[in-house]
């Protein structure tokens, strides 16, 4: 994510390295690359002169502490100004009511129907909301169904009229619904086009003056750059919405929609989505996408993601079994499956300061776990609960079964239970204890 933006941003600033103090004429050539960068990056023409016009009136002037290099001020008043123009700080969202109403609006290919899906899901397991979903696209021939897929891997129904082609009365009839079922929380997932035109305004804004949502969100592929801006507007000026969804960040997005549209449309981000897994979506925030695009990493949002699959009982669970030392492969088998539901990892990787820059070149498979996880679903259940009985014919077996060598079992075991011998001994021992017995060992080295 704004890889190409990070590298040319990262080039401006060494103008300025080695410097003794912020003069006018290294000022001009450092922002004269910054403006360069974020024009590359789509943002809008406007914008990047104002940003720019900005970050030089702060610069200029300004006293470089003996902590800082001017270089390092510059990098600061440049953080500071890319959270302000994409809002300062992170914005509200509004799911009260009874029911809550939630319409969805964007152009076709957008990831509205699938972002309907995840916002549904994050509210269900972080607020503990009773959605119901409401087919209300009644022309595309699989919008219906794809939105009934969604919905039945995260346990919730979906309302639909399959012989009606009147989208505001199926809005209308779905809210009645929700009352009469004790639903407290109404997503309205509508019919986008390939390009904007007036039926499709008309409809969206019937919806809307029909069912008056708690919260409109506009949704946008972010890749689409510039063009992600102007649309957004054009939805705007017709429908008034409250916020913006950015998808697909996880793509080779060059940045200009996420930094252009809070100040070309005035309305806030307010998710982002990363990816195709329905864990995929995270609260915009602006000071951590600055932190992401200065190569800073966004340990927020990290450690956001781990909570949001964190389960306490579970956590108790393990950690009861790590003092016993009876962890297992069928417990490292759900340790993987609750990593992989938080997203890419080379997306979790570049939120870890420091980490992202490292790994930028490098080609991390989300498959990664394949060849592990085929390796413990080639053991018995037996096998997985007590490893230590794997012996060299049981490993040739396992080996064959899960289409790995040899070597690649021997791995494996031999890494887990190194790995389980660690667990069990910081579970068990406190901070202290170790450091003392550390410091024993070394002395008898």
């Amino acid at each position: 994510m704004f890889e190409n933006l990070s590298e040319k941003l990262e080039r401006s600033f060494k103008i300025l390295k080695g410097q003794g103090k912020i003069t006018e004429i290294n000022v001009a050539s450092t922002l004269k690359e910054v403006r360069r960068a974020l024009i590359d990056a789509d943002v809008n023409y406007k914008v990047a002169k104002q940003f720019v016009d900005t970050v030089k009136e702060k610069a200029m002037g300004q006293n470089v502490i003996n902590a800082l290099q001017p270089s390092q001020l510059m990098v600061k008043i440049v953080h500071d100004e890319l959270t302000q123009l994409m809002g300062g700080e992170p914005a509200p969202f509004d799911v009260e009511g009874k029911p809550a109403i939630i319409l969805m609006s964007g152009l076709q290919g957008s990831g509205k129907t699938t972002f309907t899906g995840k916002l549904a899901n994050k509210l269900m397991r972080e607020r503990g909301k009773k959605p119901l979903l409401v087919a209300c696209d009644v022309y595309r021939p699989a919008a219906i169904e794809q939105l009934k897929v969604l919905a039945e891997r995260i346990g919730v129904p979906v309302y639909s009229e399959p012989d009606s082609k009147d989208p505001v009365a199926i809005a209308q009839h779905a809210i009645d619904e929700a009352r009469a079922t004790g639903r407290d929380l109404v997503i309205v997932d509508t019919a986008g086009r390939l390009a904007i035109d007036e039926q499709m305004m008309q409809e969206i804004a019937a919806i809307k003056a029909a069912i008056n949502p708690t919260e409109t969100l506009f949704v946008v592929d972010s890749m689409t750059g510039q063009d992600a801006v102007n649309t957004a507007k054009e939805f705007n000026d017709r429908l008034d919405f409250d916020g913006v969804v950015l998808t697909k960040l996880d793509g080779d997005t060059r940045g200009g929609a996420a930094l252009s549209i809070r100040t070309v449309v005035n309305k806030p981000i307010k998710f982002v989505g990363t990816g195709e897994k329905l864990e995929a979506i995270d609260p915009f925030r602006p000071a951590g996408m600055a932190d992401r695009i200065l190569g800073m990493g966004d340990i927020v949002s990290f450690v956001d993601r781990m909570q949001q699959q964190y389960d306490e009982e579970e956590a108790r669970r393990i950690e009861e079994k790590l003092k016993k030392n009876k962890f297992d492969f069928n417990d490292f088998l759900k340790q993987i499956a609750q990593i992989k539901k938080m997203g890419s990892i080379k997306d979790l990787a570049s939120m870890i300061p420091g980490v992202g820059k490292a790994i930028k070149d490098m080609d991390i498979d989300d498959d990664a776990f394949k060849g592990v996880e085929a390796i413990i679903y080639s053991m018995t259940p037996q096998e997985r609960e007590h490893p230590e009985i794997i012996d060299g014919s049981r490993r040739k077996r396992i080996a064959a079964g899960s289409g790995t060598s040899l070597q690649e079992v021997n791995r494996l075991l031999k890494q887990f239970d190194q790995t389980r011998k660690m667990m069990h001994a910081v579970a068990t021992k406190s901070p202290l204890k170790m450091m003392r017995e550390a410091r024993a060992a070394r002395k008898r080295k």
